[in-house]
């Protein structure tokens, strides 16, 4: 026997030994195992599912579409039993938008097969929705050879035949031998069976030919027929004449408890209905069979001896409450061949092991509903109800749609709703199957009929054990006396029983309903487990079957894979085995409301795009085109989905569909599952085939095939005559299965399934079949299949409902009638009075006291659901006002709903007939429908009549008819070619309007717009007007009317308008024969009248022409002798060809010499306009000249805007001129506007008289600037940077020569001062640092001597080069630090020079204001120092001011040389920093580093110094310059003078190269102090060449400060005597020392020596100060290499003594030209700085 592995939830096996026989055993399984959870949560039985949690599973590991796990589609193989493959359909991504026409489309291949499979577009590919932590679901346990209908029926058989052998003391611990090999007893019977019975085969000498049908030796032995007939002598007969005397009983027994007969109406049942039924049931009878059998039985029963005492019966143990039929074998199937000595019934009460609590089940036995048939008592429960409720086999009636579910709602044991009989879940949803299903304890099957409904037998040991109270009398004395039957379990006295025995206290009795049997199970519940759990479980039981069984694969060098074929033969094998059971478990029927879909969503999958995808499972039922969206609430496994999950072999069995409706069967991922199906035309055949296989089963249930629990291999199907078909399907494939079609199936392994239904239009007819089927079944329907139709009546108007609902509601309209009218007929039949039904809108006293009813409201679907049958009775029902029980109409009356007699029922006022819709409604309703559903035929019969009425059919009414089919929304056949032709109709008609209605005055629109268009198209389009413009035209729209053969108004007109246009044609002719003698107007008349009738006619063509030459020759006329331009006499005369005016027409000769004139003057104007130098004494001529000749517009307008911009530029600059010629200074321009007047020139081809001298002006104001850009270090910048430069000195200067800025002694910054003690904080005034004297900004550094503080950024430090303990000295006390300068500082002096040329300018400048600004400025600040700069007053108490004003002064813009160098030589007397004293400063320029330019970077890389030797292509490029324009004197014969630079005026000292630069070689950018000689006044220590020459002694320049004579230029002078002299600017007479003052004399200064400790004295020498040293000092020199690089830069830099001398345009264009670039980026920097 087969053992599944021992994982997470497998089963273990009990092999049984000791077989009857060396050739067959019994092998089944007895036990199930405890699911091992193998490090998975536990998690107790209460828990419910959605509060679990598991580990989710790996996607990776499943078999999905388009991955590379996934199994391919294989060609057709050959299937076990030869079955053939079901249609195969892959749809293309257009097809499968829609599933419902997609469906429609292949219906008509499909039905043929019952099912096939689609295989969705690869962009097809849905997500899986599901949480597979949270998913957790409970397993059905199947055993195969269970589920195979001929082998249960076997298995069963030989467990009834050992009870009964066993009963009557015989064991049948073993089958017997025949010819040395086990005999199989049920087929022996059923071959005698089949040849007619015992007797018949004895008779007729048939057991030889039964042996070798049981396939015994062919020959013919003696022994072989006596062994066969012994045996069955012995074992069979006495049972089968036991069946033949007490089955009839029991079968009534088991009709009594259904409510009725077991088999439909057209099945034979040997129950048959009597008035003695209602009060005495048949089995009541003393003669009853199933009294006779148990007389029998009991009589065979040996007595038991006196004094023997009876072994206590086993306690079973108390069962949970469960819904339907309990199976009398409730202790499990248990071998015949269990012990070698002693034979056990199959149903004795062992309790089965308990399974694991993580699983959250229990195999118990289940509780017996229904006793032992007893007469005594059965009477007492012909009316039971519970709180008013009819009951059905002993509980509440539970109105779910199937009957097997695996698991309840919350996941809980014992949480069903069979206590209370509801079918609603948490959602409100109805489940079509029941969520729980009693089992069959040990078979792991569950009964299949819990929905049958059972008349309830009240028993008096309910609530107490079995063997306490006896179930005949009630009594609990004499309990010894009372014992157990081993398969019900009922309790009785043994003298109770009729008659009474006695049974032996070694041996089981058994009733005879448990001898006869019932052949009730189904599947037992299985295990609760999350999908990897489940995963690994299927896995485990694969590999572990498989894997001992697959051959050995030489070329894999492994064991051959496990095949389709493999799984599929083994299955079928394993089904139809008797001897190995193999137990699998399937989760199936899962709950998609409570577990959640495999597919999205549109609650918690809003944004994924397949939540509302039509091939979603969720959305596919509601469909617009399917039925069950008039359905009102939600059919859990119907219109919700339902969720599979399987495992290898895990099965379902042969079913066809609730309601016989579409199903759909998706797989998400995993193995195949392959499905058996059978065409729906063959469900008979199927049926009658199973019928005819397993006839023990349909005996006791006819209902077998609603339990999906039964197979039949294939393979007998088609020996019946019954065509199967077979299809596998794969992950992400769908399965459809059509209406009353079988199907079956297995699956190959682990796999996830969604399956739900779905009902097209063409599935009504099924529907209603279906429900007729559930109702002769009295199975409940999952709706009700009226409502849904009068739903969709009420809510769906279109014509494509109404064309199926019509029939449908028709059907049922006949059939509510024809039960309305039975059941009138039988109330008449009582008693024939007037009854209230017949008239109902009648309102009268009546004689009838059946109470009736027309109510319209929605009521809940008990509550006209019949008792009886289970049929929803929407339309009308009989309802029982004692019991409130509901009937049909087929049975209102004929079963019981109360105590009253059939004819009371009938007839009082106890009951109540109650219709929804009266006779007349329901017709109207149906009529409604019917007209709805007839509107497409309607139309088509009133278009035949109109047609065949009228042989020439009214346009109108054509149109009419064609509008009325349009509103119609449905396919009408007639009404494409109807449109057709009222379109050629309507064709015709506005073709005929053209010549008839249209308006003169658009055609005359459109011809303008066809002569103004030039393209092709619109030629080819007026080709093709001039075609329908023909007059022939006419005549064919009227024989096309002939033709076409209908009528309108415009047939008419136009054949009057061809009438008009005939009488028009020989007028016209008439007229053109004599021109002369008509007016122009009459001609116009005649044109217009023409033209109205929207024909080309050749007469109109003439007339038009000669009213157009008559209308040129009097305008021609008008305009002569008025202005006109080129273009209007140009038009006038294309004008007069396009019209034919003869070439000698005086007009037109005159107008052809006046257009000769103008373009004469046209040529001239445009010459004079384009010369360089225009000639504007021939432009003011021809300006004169064009008033008496056509000329152009815009050539005119030139002519004059030239003249009007030179007169006006002349003018302007006649005015400047003369401006700044003024002897008023102030009343001359400035400069601005008269750039501005001269930059507007450049519009002009020449220069107006006197540009020239203006620019002459220009260039001698604009050197003017040139000297200031110079001053400042600007040499090169742009002119206007001369202002901006400016501007910002004389905001600097503000700052650094504030008089209020007054000594101070050293403070701290206000970021490193303490925060005051004081809460209330006064604000302090902002102090001010550094030389720029600005408050606190960024990085600040103290001075170690003077303890002032900088600004970083003023000392251009950055923040990440200084140190915590780093100390710095400032460059007022060291003389040696250097300042950097962005710009060049002129001195005072140079200024003020520069200003007094001021009024020598042509121009006022701008920047006159900012230089008096600067001016004053510093002169009020030297004013104000002239105290401190005496020598005389000067001591070493004042080094602190000192160093205060110095400060100052080297913060400001402008050069203070007397103070800047006596401050100097006076802090370096009295607090000496250096070991030299500072040199004489004369200059202060930039210290920046020269931009350089391309070709000096070129240069530097290519390691060359001549710009020569450069390659050509890195040259500068040569400028040439255009020749100039002449100006107008030019043109009027004055000599050209060139352009120059204005004549410069005198020029101060400041003008000579000695007072810009100290030697004709330095670069004006070299940002270092200048020296009186050539070397840079840096830190080096190099020698003072001094001021004057040995042979001048003291003498000083005139212009030189006082304190040039002073010693320490004298101790200078003394080291270098021999160096050549150069002169120093003097100041102006404003300097504060007069210019021919005497020198001073030395003993007047201070004396050298002080009372201040020296630094060096102190220790503190520069050579050991690290922030000074060229090692440490980041303050330093720079480095030689950027030295070396500047001397090279300096070579290419021009010197500002090049700027001074005479320059030309020429130079200055160039110049231009070359640095425009360099400017604009010093001009950023300048701004950025």
């Amino acid at each position: 026997m087969v053992v599944p592995p021992a994982s997470g939830g497998s089963s273990t096996t009990t092999t049984l030994t000791n077989p009857p026989s060396a050739s067959a055993s019994f092998q089944v399984n007895l036990t199930g195992d405890v699911p091992n959870n193998g490090g998975y949560p536990t998690y107790a039985a209460h828990i419910p599912f959605s509060a679990r949690r598991a580990p989710p599973l790996d996607m990776a590991t499943v078999e999905q579409r388009g991955h590379s796990m996934a199994v391919r589609e294989t060609n057709k193989r050959i299937r076990p039993h030869g079955l053939q493959d079901a249609p195969t359909f892959r749809p293309t991504e257009d097809e499968f938008r829609d599933p419902m026409d997609y469906i429609k489309k292949i219906a008509p291949e499909g039905r043929k097969y019952g099912i096939c499979k689609i295989i969705p577009p690869d962009s097809w590919k849905p997500g899986f929705a599901i949480d597979t932590e949270k998913f957790h679901f409970r397993t059905r346990r199947q055993e195969l050879n269970s589920v195979e209908g001929g082998t249960r029926t076997n298995l069963n058989y030989l467990d009834q035949l050992a009870k009964f052998h066993k009963q009557h003391g015989m064991n049948l611990n073993r089958f017997p031998s025949v010819d040395k090999k086990p005999l199989d007893l049920y087929k022996l019977k059923k071959a005698v069976e089949t040849r007619g019975g015992f007797e018949k085969v004895c008779k007729l000498k048939k057991w030889a030919e039964i042996g070798r049908d049981l396939g015994y030796s062919g020959k013919i032995m003696s022994s072989l027929s006596t062994s066969l007939k012994n045996s069955y002598q012995k074992w069979l007969h006495p049972y089968e004449e036991y069946l033949r005397v007490a089955k009839p009983g029991v079968q009534q027994q088991l009709e009594f408890e259904y409510g009725g007969p077991l088999t439909p109406p057209s099945l034979q049942s040997p129950m048959k209905r009597s008035n003695s039924h209602q009060t005495t049931p048949l089995g009541s009878r003393d003669d009853s069979p199933a009294i006779r059998a148990s007389a029998a039985l009991n009589a065979s029963l040996q007595q038991p001896e006196e004094g023997a005492e009876r072994p206590p019966l086993p306690e079973p143990q108390q069962p949970p409450a469960s819904s339907g039929f309990t199976a009398v074998n409730t202790g499990g199937f248990t071998p015949v061949n269990l012990t070698p000595a002693s034979f056990q019934a199959v149903n004795t009460p062992n309790p089965l092991p308990s399974r694991d609590k993580s699983n959250s089940i229990s195999a118990q036995t289940s509780q017996p509903s229904v006793e032992c048939f007893n007469p005594k008592r059965l009477a007492e429960a012909q009316n039971p109800t519970i709180n008013g409720t009819p009951l059905g086999n002993g509980h509440a009636v539970n109105p779910l749609k199937r009957t097997i579910s695996h698991d309840s709602l919350n996941g809980a044991l014992g949480k069903e709703s069979a206590v209370s009989g509801e079918s609603v879940d948490e959602n409100g949803r109805r489940s079509k199957r029941l969520k729980k299903a009693p089992t069959v304890v040990g078979s792991h099957m569950s009964l299949l009929r819990p929905t049958t409904p059972r008349a309830p037998i009240q028993r008096y040991n309910a609530n107490g054990k079995a063997g306490e109270v006896c179930d005949t009398c009630g009594k609990t004395d004499d309990k010894p006396a009372i014992f157990v039957c081993g398969g019900c379990e009922n309790s009785y006295h043994w003298y109770c029983l009729d008659p009474a025995v006695e049974i032996p206290a070694n041996q089981d009795w058994h009733c005879p309903r448990c001898l006869v049997g019932t052949n009730e199970f189904g599947f037992e519940e299985g295990g609760i487990y999350s999908l990897k759990q489940f995963q690994e479980k299927a896995r485990s039981f694969k590999d572990s079957y498989f894997g001992p069984k697959m051959p050995f694969d030489p070329v894999l060098n492994s064991k051959r894979p496990v095949t389709e074929d493999d799984v599929e033969r083994e299955f079928w094998r394993l089904v139809e085995s008797i001897t190995e059971t193999v137990e699998v478990e399937y989760g199936a029927d899962i709950h998609s409301t409570t577990h959640g879909s495999g597919f999205p969503t549109i609650e918690k999958n809003p944004l994924d795009p397949y939540s509302m995808d039509p091939w979603n499972l969720n959305v596919l039922p509601l469909h617009p085109e399917s039925l069950f969206r008039h359905i009102k609430s939600d059919v859990s496994g119907m219109t919700v989905p339902w969720l599979y999950v399987g495992m290898c072999f895990s099965t379902f069995c042969w079913h066809n569909e609730d309601h016989y409706s579409y199903s759909v069967n998706y797989q998400h991922f995993g193995s195949t599952k392959t499905w058996y199906g059978i065409p729906g035309d063959a469900a008979e055949r199927f049926e009658e085939a199973m019928k005819e296989a397993v006839p023990e089963l349909f005996a006791t249930q006819p209902d077998l095939l609603f339990q999906l629990v039964t197979l039949l291999p294939p393979d007998q199907l088609k020996k019946a005559g019954t065509p199967v078909y077979a299809l596998d399907q794969r992950a992400g494939q769908f399965v459809i299965t059509f209406p009353q079609a079988y199907h079956a199936g297995f699956n190959h392994g682990f796999n996830f399934n969604e399956a739900v239904n779905f009902a097209p239009h063409d599935w009504e007819p099924f529907g209603e079949a279906g429900v007729e089927r559930l109702q002769a079944f009295r199975k409940q329907p999952c709706f009700s299949h009226d409502e849904m139709l009068m739903t969709a009546a009420n809510r769906d108007t279109t014509i494509k409902t109404a064309k199926w609902l019509g029939p449908a509601l028709q059907r049922i309209r006949q059939r509510e009638m024809q039960q309305r009218a039975d059941l009138l007929i039988r109330h008449k039949e009582f008693v024939d009075h007037h009854c209230k039904i017949d008239e109902p809108e009648v309102e009268s006293n009546f004689d009838c006291e059946l109470g009736f009813e027309i109510d319209e409201k929605d009521v809940p679907e008990n509550d006209y659901q019949c008792t009886y049958c289970k049929a929803y009775s929407y339309l009308s029902r009989f309802r029982c006002n004692t019991t409130f029980k509901v009937m049909c109409l087929l049975h209102a009356g004929l079963y019981d709903c109360c105590d009253a007699a059939d004819d009371h029922r009938l007839t009082s006022s106890t009951h109540t007939l109650i219709y929804r819709y009266s006779n007349s409604a329901l017709d109207a309703i149906t009529q409604k429908v019917a007209d709805r559903s007839r509107m497409p035929e309607a139309w088509q019969e009133k278009l035949d009549k109109i047609l065949e009425d009228e042989p020439k059919p009214s346009l109108k009414v054509l149109r009419s008819l064609v509008s009325e089919g349009e509103r119609i929304p449905y396919d009408l056949p007639g009404l494409p070619d109807l449109k057709e032709f009222v379109n050629k109709c309507n064709a015709w008609v506005d073709e005929a309007t053209n010549y008839i209605t249209r308006k003169q005055q658009n055609r005359r629109k459109n011809d303008r717009v066809w002569r103004k268009s030039t393209s092709a198209k619109a030629a080819e389009q007026e080709e093709r007007d001039k075609e329908l413009r023909k007059i022939e035209n006419v005549h064919k729209l009227l024989a096309a009317a002939e033709e076409l053969s209908f009528d309108c108004p415009e047939i008419t007109v136009l054949t009057e308008r061809a009438e008009v246009i005939a009488s028009f044609q020989r007028d016209a002719r008439a007229a053109l024969k004599k021109p002369g003698v008509r007016s122009t107007q009459e001609f116009e008349d005649m044109v217009e009248l023409g033209s109205g009738f929207h024909v080309d006619i050749p007469e109109v063509e003439e007339l038009s022409q000669v009213v157009q030459q008559m209308k040129w020759n009097d305008k021609a006329r008008e305009l002569r002798g008025q202005f006109q331009t080129l273009e209007d006499v140009a038009e006038l005369i294309s004008r007069a060809a396009e019209i034919g005016i003869p070439e000698h027409s005086e007009l037109l000769l005159y107008y052809k010499d006046q257009q000769a004139q103008g373009e004469v003057w046209e040529a001239k104007a445009k010459e004079l306009i384009s010369v360089e130098s225009v000639h504007y004494q021939q432009l003011e001529a021809l300006s004169t000249q064009a008033g008496s000749l056509p000329v152009s517009r815009q050539t005119l307008a030139a002519v004059d805007a030239i003249l009007a911009k030179q007169r006006e530029a002349h003018r302007q600059i006649q005015d400047m001129y003369d401006r700044c010629r003024n002897a008023e200074f102030r009343n001359r321009p400035r400069y601005k506007a008269v750039r501005d007047v001269l930059d507007g020139l450049s519009e002009l081809n020449s220069k107006p008289t006197g540009t020239i001298d203006l620019e002459k002006e220009i260039k001698r104001h604009e050197d003017w600037m040139r000297r200031g850009k110079k001053l400042f270090g600007k040499a090169n910048a742009p002119l206007h940077i001369l202002q901006v430069h400016m501007n910002y000195v004389a905001e600097h200067n503000r700052f650094c020569f504030d008089l209020q800025d007054k000594p101070r002694m050293p403070v701290e910054p206000a970021s490193r001062e303490h925060t005051p003690a004081d809460s209330q904080e006064i604000e302090p005034a902002r102090e001010v640092f550094c030389m720029c004297r600005q408050p606190e900004a960024g990085l600040m550094i103290e001075c170690e001597l003077c303890h002032e503080w900088y600004h970083g950024k003023c000392l251009k430090i950055a923040r990440g080069k200084v140190k915590e303990d780093d100390k710095y000295t400032c460059p007022i006390c060291d003389w040696r630090v250097k300042i950097p300068r962005d710009a060049a500082r002129p001195k005072l002096e140079d200024l003020q020079d520069w200003q007094a040329e001021i009024p020598t300018l042509p121009f006022q400048p701008e920047e006159e204001d900012t230089l008096e600004e600067i001016v004053s400025t510093g002169q009020a600040f030297r004013d104000f120092m002239q105290p401190y700069t005496n020598p005389m007053m000067v001591t070493a108490e004042e080094v602190t001011t000192q160093r205060f004003y110095l400060r100052k002064i080297e913060g400001a813009e402008i050069l203070l040389s007397h103070e800047t160098n006596f401050f100097r030589q006076e802090l370096h007397k009295w607090v000496p920093v250096a070991p030299t004293p500072p040199p004489i400063l004369e200059t202060s320029l930039s210290t920046r580093k020269p931009r350089p330019t391309k070709q000096q970077k070129e240069m530097t890389r290519l390691g060359i110094t001549n710009p020569e030797d450069l390659p050509q292509h890195l040259r500068t490029k040569q400028h040439t310059f255009a020749k100039q324009r002449k100006s107008s004197d030019a043109a009027s014969g004055k000599g050209h003078h060139p352009l120059q630079p204005a004549p410069r005026r005198g020029r101060g000292r400041s003008d000579t190269p000695g007072s810009a630069s100290t030697g004709s070689g330095r670069d004006p950018h070299t940002h270092t102090h200048r020296l009186p000689t050539a070397m840079n006044a840096t830190h080096a220590e190099s020698s003072y060449t001094p001021y004057y020459s040995s042979s001048h002694g003291n003498n000083h320049h005139p212009g030189s400060p006082a304190f040039a004579s002073g010693p320490y230029y004298q101790n200078h002078h003394s080291h270098s005597s021999h160096s050549s002299r150069l002169d120093s600017p003097g100041f102006p007479p404003r300097s504060p020392i007069g210019r021919s003052a005497p020198s001073l004399d030395p003993s007047l200064f201070s004396p050298t020596n002080n009372h201040f400790p020296s630094p060096l004295s102190a220790g503190h020498s520069h050579g050991q100060n690290h922030m000074l040293s060229p090692q440490h000092n980041p303050y330093s020199t720079a480095s030689q290499s950027a030295r070396d690089m500047d001397h090279v830069f300096a070579e290419f830099t021009t010197d500002p003594t090049d700027d001074l001398g005479p320059r030309n345009e020429a130079a200055e264009a160039a110049e231009a030209s070359e640095e425009h670039r360099r400017h604009e980026d010093d001009f950023k920097e300048f701004l950025h700085d």
